[in-house]
C-alpha cells in the first residue's frame, strides 16, 4: 500500500469514529480538517451532500455573475488554468464570498460526473451548508487549503479531490470569491493547492490593474493585454477592442519601444520576410480605424499613457513579486503564439529575466511556481534546485527527484 493510500484508509477510520460520536486519536487526522467536522456537526450538516442554491431565477443569476467582479478576470483564469488540465480530468470553479459556484469549466465528461454531486453552477459549496470542502473552507478561513476524499465531510463527495484559494478585493482587502480545482488525482497532487494559489496571485495583480484609479495618468490611460485570451486594447472612453494578432504585434512592439519605430525597423520586427512598407503602412492605417488615433507618425509611436500585462509581468520581477509574475505569464499568451521576431525576442527576454530573478531569490515557493509552469516544465537546472531546497521528507521533494530522473532519461543532460 502507498504512503497515499494509506493516509486515505487512515482518514476514512477517523470519519467513520466521528461519525460514531468517537473522537479520532491525535494525528488520525489533520487538525483543520477535524476542526471543521467539529463546526459542520454542529450547524446540523448531514453527512450527505444536501448542496442547494439560491432562491435566484436563472435571469437574476446571470445578471449576477456577469457583473460580478471575477467575470473581470475569467479570461486570465481560463488561459491559466484550463488551456492546460482540459485532459486532466478535474473542473475549475470560481465562486462569489459565500461559496456560490458562479462557473464551473472543464471538460463535458468531467463536468457531468461533477453533476452527479450537485457540483453545478448556481449551487451553494460554504461550509455552512455541505461541510468540509475546499472553497468552503478556504473562504472560511481565508487562505488555501487542499481536501483529499474523505477528508470532505459530505460521504458521496469522498471520492472527490480539490484544491482552492480565496480571491481578494487587492484595495480593501475583502474575500470575494474563490478559486477551486476539483477532481480525480490531479487535484490531489501536491503541486494542485500551488497552482490555485499562483492563478490567484494573478487574478488579484490583474484586479489592481483594472481597479479604478483617479490620478490624471490613470484616467488617461490605454491598456493593452495580450497574455491571457484574445488581444484587447481597452482606451478611457471607448470600448473594448478584441485585437487581431497581427495588430496586437504592431501595438505591443510600439509600447516596447517608446521612442518609436521606423517603418523599416517595425517591418523588421514583425517578420522574416520582406514585408514591405506599403504592407506595414496599410496595417497602421487599419489599425488606427480599430483603436482611434493613438498612433503618431515619422517614427510610429504611441501617444498618451499606455499600461500593458506585460510590463506589469516586467514590473512584478522588478519588485520581487516573482510568484505573481510567473502566474502572470502564464503560458505566454501572444507572446509565445507569435513568429514576430521581435515578439519572440521579447518573450525570450522576459522568461529568461524571470527565471533568473527566481533562481536569484532563494525563494523556495517562487522555484516551486516557476517548475509548475509552462516554462519550468522541462527546466532541469529549476528541478534540481528543487529537489535540493525541499526538506527530507517533504511530499513534493520525491515528485521533484523523479522529475530530475526522468529529464535525465529524455535528455541526458
Amino acid at each position: 500500500m502507498s504512503d497515499g493510500e494509506a493516509t486515505v484508509t487512515r482518514v476514512r477510520r477517523a470519519y467513520e469514529q466521528f461519525l460514531a460520536g468517537v473522537n479520532p486519536p491525535e494525528g488520525m487526522v489533520r487538525s483543520l480538517v477535524q476542526e471543521s467536522w467539529v463546526r459542520s456537526r454542529s450547524r446540523g450538516v448531514t453527512d450527505a451532500a444536501d448542496v442547494t442554491s439560491d432562491a435566484m431565477s436563472d435571469s437574476d443569476f446571470a445578471e449576477y455573475r456577469a457583473e460580478h467582479r471575477l467575470a473581470q478576470v475569467r479570461p486570465l483564469i481560463t488561459s491559466l488554468m484550463l488551456d492546460d488540465i482540459a485532459d486532466a480530468g478535474v473542473v475549475v470553479a470560481l465562486t462569489d464570498r459565500r461559496g456560490r459556484l458562479l462557473w464551473v469549466d472543464g471538460d463535458r465528461s468531467t463536468r457531468g460526473k461533477a453533476a452527479t454531486i450537485n457540483f453545478v453552477e448556481g449551487t451553494l459549496w460554504s461550509e455552512e451548508q455541505v461541510g468540509t470542502n475546499a472553497p468552503g473552507l478556504a473562504l472560511n478561513l481565508d487562505r488555501g487549503v487542499q481536501i483529499i476524499g474523505p477528508e470532505h465531510y459530505a460521504s458521496p463527495v469522498q471520492k472527490w479531490n480539490c484544491a482552492a484559494a480565496p480571491v481578494h478585493d487587492p484595495t480593501t482587502g475583502e474575500v470575494i470569491g474563490a478559486i477551486d480545482v476539483t477532481g480525480g488525482d490531479a487535484a490531489a497532487a501536491p503541486f494542485a493547492l500551488a497552482a490555485v494559489r499562483s492563478v490567484v496571485a494573478a487574478v488579484e495583480r490583474e484586479l489592481r490593474s483594472l481597479a479604478v484609479d483617479l490620478s490624471p495618468a490613470a484616467v488617461l490611460a490605454s491598456r493593452l493585454t495580450v497574455l491571457a485570451g484574445e488581444p484587447v486594447w481597452h482606451a478611457p472612453g471607448r470600448t473594448r477592442n478584441v485585437l487581431s494578432p497581427r495588430h496586437a504585434e504592431i501595438l505591443l512592439l510600439l509600447h516596447l519601444h517608446p521612442d518609436g519605430l521606423s517603418t523599416d525597423r517595425l517591418a523588421d520586427l514583425l517578420s522574416d520576410d520582406d514585408l514591405g512598407s506599403v504592407t506595414v503602412r496599410a496595417e497602421i492605417s487599419r489599425l488606427r480605424r480599430e483603436v482611434g488615433d493613438v498612433l503618431a507618425s515619422r517614427p510610429y509611436r504611441l501617444t498618451g499613457h499606455v499600461t500593458s500585462d506585460v510590463t506589469d509581468v516586467r514590473a512584478g520581477i522588478a519588485a520581487g513579486e516573482l510568484r505573481a509574475a510567473v502566474a502572470s505569464l502564464g503560458r505566454g499568451g501572444l507572446l509565445a503564439d507569435s513568429l514576430a521576431p521581435g515578439i519572440s525576442d521579447a518573450f525570450d527576454e522576459i522568461r529568461e529575466d524571470l527565471r533568473s530573478a527566481v533562481f536569484a531569490s532563494r525563494d523556495l515557493t517562487a522555484l516551486q511556481a516557476w517548475a509548475a509552469s509552462p516554462h519550468g516544465h522541462d527546466d532541469f537546472q529549476a528541478w534540481t534546485a528543487l529537489r535540493r531546497a525541499l526538506p527530507s521528507g517533504h511530499p513534493d521533494a520525491a515528485i521533484a527527484a523523479g522529475r530530475v530522473r526522468l529529464l535525465n532519461r529524455r535528455f541526458g543532460v
